[in-house]
């Protein structure tokens, strides 16, 4: 047996240390992470026994009143007409038609008016800051106005404007050659239909897209050699001189279908209807004032310092706002402008107290035919959830797209 080695130096008569005492395991029912997950277990159990509870309920309820449940009402004949529709319809169409024109209508309005909102509120924004006391005086009156009046105030008003104020088609307003202003609505005259005018059609989307490829391709070529392209004026070339020449190249037609007064209306051109005229003067005036004060937040947010550097290094005022002063603020306007554009197509549901066929006003006749109200009502929420889901996630991604890259 091979001998101990003696302890000498500084380990010698110290007592060897001990390991630690293990602790004692606890009880699964005393673990975190055990009761988290059965709390859960507990916690989705009992919402999906309130939901099948509450279904079960509804069905024998449904079932004792002799009210059929699904949705094949779609494919039968819906039976009332729509006053303004995107696509063809009519009153010999299904139910189903019926509900994708409504939803075509709310789509034309919440795009619409996030376009006009956009502009408009921006603008306004902008003059809120004016160092001219008059202009930046007037911008707050409106902000101050229209935030503070309930929009469905604002729509019987601007209805009202319309269809009260306004002549006869009689006696209809004529501005300019071909376009008429009656309580009936705006008139005014479409092109006819040719080949030069769907050839320059074609040439105005291809241009856009040019647009959009040739400004990313300038940026990059800017932030690699610092070198400035003169993308304005190449843009303007491509969005309209493009089509311009295409039309010409096709024969430059100038053949247009103009609102002809017949009878006790107009009949040919195009029409703007007083509802739908209404709900999107309401809508984009009302926003506006919101978008205002976004739009003046955030360009307050960013340092007087970048402004003044801005300035020293050369640049016009105009330059100085759109190439360092609003690239920087659009950080802070994106997320709570998100919030706005839900707002602009969630307030178009209240087309309905001025007549605009919207998808609620369609589907509440549909839902009055039917006596599906249920299957109405789920409708309406489907197609405002999947809108307002869109848009959401289009400005998340252009919110993580300008956002700051850390180095």
């Amino acid at each position: 047996m091979a001998a101990q080695p003696a302890k000498t130096g500084a380990t010698a008569g110290r007592p060897i240390p001990k390991a630690p005492p293990k602790a004692p395991r606890a009880v699964f029912w005393n673990d975190p992470r055990v009761r988290g997950v059965f709390y859960q277990i507990i916690a989705v159990g009992l919402i999906g026994s309130a939901v099948w509870w509450l279904a079960s309920n509804t069905i024998a309820n449904l079932n004792a009143r002799n009210i059929a449940t699904g949705f094949h009402f779609l494919g039968r004949e819906a039976g009332f007409e729509i006053g303004e529709n995107l696509i063809d319809y009519s009153p010999s169409d299904t139910y189903f038609k019926a509900l994708v024109v409504g939803m075509l209508n709310t789509l034309r309005i919440a795009v619409l008016g996030i376009i006009l909102a956009t502009i408009i509120g921006t603008i306004i924004g902008i003059a809120r800051l004016s160092k001219n006391w008059l202009v930046a005086k007037l911008a707050s009156i409106y902000v101050e106005v229209v935030r503070n009046i309930p929009l469905i105030l604002q729509l019987f008003f601007w209805y009202s404007l319309i269809t009260e104020f306004l002549p006869g088609p009689r006696d209809a307003l004529h501005p300019m050659p071909g376009v008429f202003l009656s309580n009936r609505g705006l008139k005014f005259p479409l092109p006819a239909h040719e080949v030069a005018y769907d050839l320059a059609m074609v040439l105005f989307a291809v241009g856009l897209i040019a647009a959009v490829a040739l400004g990313h391709w300038a940026k990059k070529r800017q932030d690699a050699t610092g070198q400035n392209f003169p993308t304005l004026w190449v843009n303007l070339g491509l969005i309209f001189a493009l089509p311009i020449a295409g039309w010409l190249l096709a024969g430059a037609p100038l053949t247009f279908n103009a609102p002809v007064m017949q009878g006790f209306n107009f009949v040919g051109g195009a029409s703007l209807s007083p509802e739908f005229s209404a709900l999107l003067l309401g809508l984009v005036i009302y926003t506006a004032g919101f978008i205002a004060e976004i739009v003046r937040s955030g360009i307050q947010a960013v340092g007087k310092g970048q402004t003044e550097a801005a300035l020293s290094l050369g640049l016009s005022k105009g330059q100085t706002l759109r190439l360092i002063v609003m690239p920087q603020a659009l950080r802070v306007i994106v997320p709570p402008m998100t919030s706005q554009y839900l707002n602009i197509t969630k307030n178009s549901s209240l087309a309905v107290a001025i007549g605009f066929p919207d998808i609620v006003s369609v589907a509440n006749t549909t839902l009055n035919q039917t006596g599906q109200a249920i299957e109405g009502i789920a409708i309406i929420m489907a197609v405002f959830l999947t809108i307002s889901l869109s848009i959401a996630t289009f400005m998340n991604w252009y919110n993580k797209h300008i956002a700051l890259v850390e180095r």
